[in-house]
């Protein structure tokens, strides 16, 4: 019986002790904390590339009536919102531009955008259509980009292309002056 406390008594002091608590919570608090970090850091990563391409396409569009982006092409045009959006990396090779009119008597605008798909070699060529005057114009850029932290819990829950690659659209209304 004596040994049999003995064990007991070492069980007890083992588990009783207090030194290594704080390593506990530490090991089971840590991967949550950095989840949240890593999801707050992919958040804002996020937030500013669907920001910037927005204020690019709005500045280029801006260019586009003043007349001083001239001619229009869809190269001139990739090119003035490439240079206005500082955080396209690669923003030639990733960024996808179409232009089409809007009837004015339905208001359907094209609902389907087509973005650069990075797994084939060559991409498809969407319509730019330049418009007459007064007619009603609608432009939209898509930027491909790679998630910030590919592991992080936003980006599992991000619809993703074949390479891993997320899509960002903005887009732009504006009339053809006479």
């Amino acid at each position: 019986m004596s040994r049999a406390r003995k064990i007991f008594a070492r069980l007890r002091a083992t588990f009783g002790r207090e030194d290594g608590s704080a390593t506990v919570e530490f090991v089971i608090l840590f991967p949550a904390f950095m989840a949240i970090f890593l999801m707050t850091v992919e958040t804002g990563v996020l937030m500013t590339r669907g920001v910037m391409p927005d204020r690019a396409l709005d500045i280029s569009m801006r260019e586009l009536r003043l007349g001083s982006l001239s001619p229009m092409t869809t190269d001139a045009l990739k090119t003035s919102i490439c240079e206005n959006s500082v955080v396209i990396p690669n923003c030639e090779n990733v960024l996808m531009l179409a232009l089409a009119p809007i009837s004015t008597e339905t208001w359907a605008a094209p609902t389907e955008v087509t973005c650069v798909d990075r797994s084939q070699d060559v991409q498809p060529v969407l319509d730019f259509t330049s418009g007459g005057q007064n007619q009603m114009m609608i432009v939209w850029a898509c930027a491909v980009f790679d998630p910030f932290f590919p592991t992080s819990g936003l980006a599992a829950q991000m619809k993703l292309d074949d390479t891993g690659a997320y899509a960002l659209v903005a887009m732009s209304a504006f009339v053809n002056e006479p």
